[in-house]
């Protein structure tokens, strides 16, 4: 078993970076994610939202990986859910493999909380733990798979600097697609007078 932990802030605050998060697939920095489907999604009694998301991704594999677990296959599933509290602040998502799971299990937890010294940043904690079993070398595999986390954590970081981009991106045009109806209007008043 290995595990992977690693600290973020991001310079945004956290309604912002949450949103950004719910939206975070597709993008051009991760395309290994080919698919998510929301599978259930509610609100409980604490005003919490529930969110259960399936994710197809599609990862080339080293040939040595390969060879090692003995099938070519490199569509996996992932099994994510996520509980929002906008109460306190937190957006915790786990996730884990659902594919692969008698050789691999990835067991993956983000917390995404605004920073206690600025309320503009958000502090993401992330945790995965990774266990191979049933194969030589396990140990060389879990390494490998921790490097891959780390290496697809930092395109993650950056997929969601490019989703808050693309988020700021809308909400300028709708403000200036507003801005142009309502003056269209009232320059037609002042004309027709």
């Amino acid at each position: 078993m290995k595990i992977w932990a690693s600290e973020h802030i991001f310079n945004h605050p956290w309604e912002t970076v949450t949103k950004a998060a719910m939206q975070k697939y597709p993008n051009p920095m991760n395309p290994s994610v080919i698919g998510v489907d929301v599978l259930d999604r509610s609100i409980d009694k604490q005003g919490r939202l529930h969110s259960t998301r399936l994710l197809g991704t599609e990862w080339g594999l080293p040939s040595i990986v390969k060879s090692i677990i003995g099938n070519a296959r490199t569509c996996t599933y992932v099994q994510e859910h996520s509980v929002v509290d906008p109460k306190e602040k937190i957006f915790e998502l786990q996730s884990s493999n659902i594919t692969f799971t008698n050789m691999v299990s990835v067991d993956e937890k983000l917390t995404y909380k605004p920073h206690p010294e600025d309320q503009d940043k958000t502090i993401l904690t992330q945790e995965a733990i990774i266990s191979v079993k049933g194969v030589s070398l396990s140990s060389y595999l879990e390494g490998v798979l921790a490097s891959t986390i780390s290496a697809n954590a930092g395109k993650g970081r950056e997929a969601m600097e490019w989703v808050i981009r693309r988020l700021n991106a809308e909400i300028e045009e709708l403000a200036a697609a507003a801005r142009g109806t309502i003056r269209a209007p009232m320059a037609a008043a002042v004309t027709e007078k």
